[in-house]
């Protein structure tokens, strides 16, 4: 039987997009959901014209009560990706699915993680500090702002000419490219 994947998504869905791509004919992993927080993220779109389901959920449903965790029970769901979510996930999910939520972050953890650490804001702290490398961290997902065990990380270089909206096309390229391919791995390899 396919393992099921849930996806949660605030934004575009750029990376949720290659999920979908990726998955598409796969004999092992299927995309059954896409979750979000957000009822104008573009992401739902991507997922409906990949005839995925959507649920949209408020900070209530998420944080007070049991609701997502029941849709993601309901559904036989096997492990969530965080595909730019941006809330931190509430412990009943974490108990639920323990190791069998994935993250990715914009930025070489340690470094610039933590509560406010995403998108823009991530790549502007980069060059501002200097920094001439960044990259992707794939992690595990605990109470924390990016503390979960490391899976994978790949860097790039950062130009002194670059802006921080080159250093985040230079990380979406490396999302794009790995995420997908990192999650397979760990799936394929973590069957229960």
């Amino acid at each position: 039987m396919k393992k099921r994947i849930a996806i949660f998504a605030s934004g575009g869905g750029t990376n949720a997009e290659k999920f979908f791509e990726y998955f598409k004919n796969s004999n092992d992993i299927e995309i059954y959901i896409l979750l979000s927080n957000n009822v104008n993220a573009y992401a739902l779109e991507r997922a409906k014209n990949h005839n995925t389901s959507t649920k949209v959920f408020s900070r209530q449903e998420f944080q007070k009560t049991n609701e997502v965790l029941d849709i993601l029970e309901s559904k036989r769901i096997d492990y969530i990706v965080l595909a730019g979510f941006l809330w931190l996930i509430p412990s009943n999910i974490i108990k639920a699915f323990p190791d069998r939520i994935i993250n990715i972050h914009p930025a070489l953890l340690p470094k610039y993680g933590g509560k406010g650490m995403y998108g823009m804001n991530v790549h502007e702290a980069v060059k501002k500090n200097g920094e001439t490398e960044s990259g992707i961290t794939i992690h595990l997902v605990n109470e924390v702002y990016d503390d979960g065990r490391i899976l994978f990380q790949k860097e790039t270089v950062v130009d002194v000419s670059d802006t921080p909206v080159d250093v985040a096309n230079k990380i979406h390229i490396l999302e794009h490219r790995y995420f997908p391919e990192v999650v397979e791995k760990y799936v394929m390899e973590n069957l229960y």
